[in-house]
């Protein structure tokens, strides 16, 4: 029913009426062109959700993302450990909420210590994740929490949120267009892909991944796991951080349930207590031997595999934590807290580090320190957890200069790469920016020198003592602390005789 206007307002009140009613019908129109239908029952939650696809196109777009998985990263290759990583995630996977999917468990060969899920079923869990967990809880924890993720359909959810926000966007610029007499170019529906790749590896906000550890930790207690592992693999990646933090003032950390919880998180202890916890006599999986087993023999830190698939020139400056690909048979020269590469006469890419002594933003470093006023092709630099600034200037020569500012830590990493000539100055310009965007912390372990390294396990002896054994490890970097988070050990203590380690041999 409409209303009787105010009297001396029917002209505003009749527009206004009628940009509502606009809106609502191209609102709806466009929810119906982008296949909304309903909200959907969360299958793990039994609550309202807004998603956009059905179940069978789920499943699709899981397919198609993991095959672009496979193609980008390379998979470990252990048909044995492979193996039991799907015997415990199928054990827990049965547990869950949809027990019916069909589940694919992949390990990737990387050192860094992540894992991710797919819409669909399909679950991935890094090397270098595995050489920390201890116990099959622990692992079962990680695989529980992933499909926590997939049983509530936390990607779906996120894709559909992005889809309704271009929507609006599209409806907010139809009705201006109506109103204005302005033309009207709407943007498009964000691309699914994209929305896969963000969310699978940044993580899905504070409550979605509380809300997987709730899901993980039920289902662990109906695998007959005890539930508070969740927290235990919370630990192993606190102490990742904050050994990272301490070494290279970075925290690397590690997507959702490393990055969203605190060490002592009361929202994470409170809703695992409230799942419950087994009895002594209802604990059925607390037998190590099958995980000792499948790890014995893993290789810690890069593999072939792992260094056939980076970049043949990374440069690793161990001093201060960081590394970073040049381009390739670029010539390289350091000194303590410089490094520079060269493609001779042609191009040189000089990175330098400096304290931070003012809170300004990278983009205004550059203009304030170091005097840059005529940024060109200026653009905001956001990688892996890192910020900073890049752009084109001119050189003191006259020569077009790539400059950045990437902070790091306390320090300030500066980049200059002077073009002195070639017949493509924007080719040379791109390799140093490509360059400059691999420039990450090096993740723990990553530098370990030598022939691959692997893990061995050796029953403790009475005056074990992990200070000793690291001053005979081949391990390169900070051997005694890495050998402590192998076996869950950092910052302190020791085994007692007869419990399990892993050593690096």
């Amino acid at each position: 029913m409409i209303r009787p206007a105010p009297r001396g307002k029917t002209a505003l009140y009749r527009m206004t009426h009628f940009r509502g009613s606009l809106f609502a019908s191209v609102l709806t129109g466009l929810l119906v062109l982008s296949g909304l239908t309903s909200c959907a029952v969360n299958p793990a939650t039994g609550g309202a959700n807004l998603v956009l696809m059905s179940e069978s196109r789920e499943k699709e777009v899981g397919a198609e993302e993991h095959a672009k998985v496979l193609a980008s990263q390379p998979v470990y290759q252990d048909e044995a450990l492979l193996a039991y990583v799907t015997e415990v995630g199928n054990r827990v996977a049965a547990a869950s909420h949809r027990p019916d999917l069909d589940y694919t468990y992949t390990i990737i060969d990387s050192p860094a210590i992540n894992a991710m899920a797919l819409p669909g079923g399909y679950v991935y869990v890094n090397r270098g994740l595995l050489t920390f967990i201890n116990t099959e809880a622990q692992l079962a924890a990680v695989i529980a929490h992933e499909i926590g993720h997939i049983t509530a359909r936390h990607a779906v959810q996120q894709q559909a949120r992005g889809r309704l926000a271009n929507v609006a966007a599209q409806v907010g610029g139809f009705v201006t267009a109506v109103a204005t007499g302005s033309g009207y170019a709407g943007s498009q529906i964000s691309q699914v892909a994209s929305i896969w790749a963000q969310t699978g590896l940044s993580g899905f906000g504070r409550d979605m991944e509380l809300e997987a550890d709730s899901l993980g930790a039920e289902y662990l207690l109906k695998a007959g796991y005890e539930p508070a592992a969740m927290i235990d693999v919370v630990t192993v990646l606190k102490n990742q951080e904050d050994f990272n933090r301490r070494v290279s003032g970075s925290s690397g950390s590690y997507h959702g349930l490393f990055a969203t919880h605190p060490r002592n998180d009361t929202r994470l202890k409170e809703a695992i207590e409230a799942v419950g916890q087994l009895e002594e006599a209802e604990v059925t999986l607390q037998d190590n031997t099958a995980l000792r087993e499948r790890l014995d023999g893993l290789i810690v830190g890069e593999s072939a595999g792992s260094r056939q698939q980076d970049e043949r020139n990374r440069y690793y400056q161990t001093l201060l934590g960081y590394t970073l690909v040049f381009p390739d048979e670029w010539s390289v020269s350091e000194t303590t807290t410089t490094v520079t590469a060269a493609n001779q006469g042609v191009a040189e890419l000089r990175v330098e580090a400096r304290r931070l002594s003012k809170n300004i933003e990278p983009r205004v470093f550059l203009r304030e320190e170091l005097g840059i006023s005529d940024l060109q092709k200026s653009e905001a630099l956001n990688q892996y957890r890192l910020i900073g600034h890049t752009g084109l200037t001119t050189s003191e020569s006259g020569r077009p200069e790539r400059v950045a500012a990437i902070y790091f830590g306390s320090r300030v990493f500066i980049f200059r790469g002077e073009i002195e000539q070639g017949d493509d100055i924007d080719a040379v310009d791109q390799a140093m920016l490509d360059s400059i965007r691999t420039f990450r912390a090096i993740q723990n372990g990553e530098t370990l020198l030598g022939s691959e390294l692997k893990i061995r396990y050796v029953q403790a002896s009475e005056f074990f003592d992990f200070a000793v054994v690291a001053q005979s490890s081949r391990i390169a970097n900070y051997p005694e602390e890495t050998l402590r988070l192998l076996n869950g050990y950092y910052p302190r203590g020791n085994p007692e005789a007869g419990e399990w380690v892993k050593l690096v041999e």
